[in-house]
């Protein structure tokens, strides 16, 4: 299934306005000024993966839950067939299936990336914790800082996703997995 960023950031709404809690507040709890976090909200614009579970953290809830409007339920184990990942389209040229999203608990969220060939810079994102990318088809551009590496089908990166980063594609369309280990900070309430 095919989630688009308006239902992700009406969920965001919905539940921050049930818990009582002010824009103003969630924005400075993940670290962004109060009118990126109303466009946010809005779905004007993109979350990036990394405040979206910082703004999970500080609603109280698992990731899952604002991706796609239901609690994790697995504790032991959790299994995701093939092509069966929950799937959201983060902009257009790049999407991503989330791998584990009804494991209770996680402390990884491995993910496929599907990137559509695309000439322009990536926009570069921080997150915190830590990140591996195993290109499983095509060609990565992957941008850390200023540097550009280019891995192909078997390459992977290890990196400390607090860096500005962005993924590409380079001479058509590629796949990834991504393996993102946020650090989850408590926030108080």
């Amino acid at each position: 299934m095919l989630l688009q960023v308006e239902q992700v950031a009406s969920r965001i709404r919905e539940l921050r306005d049930i818990l009582g809690n002010e824009p103003a507040e969630i924005a400075q709890t993940i670290g962004v000024s109060e009118d990126t976090y109303i466009s946010y909200e809005s779905g004007e614009t993109d979350i990036p993966i990394g405040k979206l579970y910082l703004i999970a953290n500080a609603l109280g809830v698992d990731p899952t839950v604002l991706l796609c409007g239901d609690d994790p339920r697995m504790a032991d184990y959790a299994i995701v067939r093939g092509g069966k990942g929950i799937e959201v389209q983060r902009y257009a040229g790049y999407r991503f299936s989330a791998l584990a999203y009804n494991y209770v608990g996680r402390e990884m969220e491995p993910m496929i990336v599907t990137l559509e060939p695309d000439d322009d810079k990536p926009d570069l994102v921080s997150h915190e914790g830590q990140e591996f990318n195993y290109i499983i088809e095509g060609k990565v551009a992957v941008t850390i800082r200023d540097r550009e590496f280019i891995l192909e089908a078997g390459d992977s990166i290890y990196f400390n996703p607090e860096l500005l980063h962005g993924q590409r594609a380079v001479g058509g369309k590629a796949r990834f997995l991504t393996v993102i280990n946020e650090i989850k900070k408590q926030c108080e309430r």
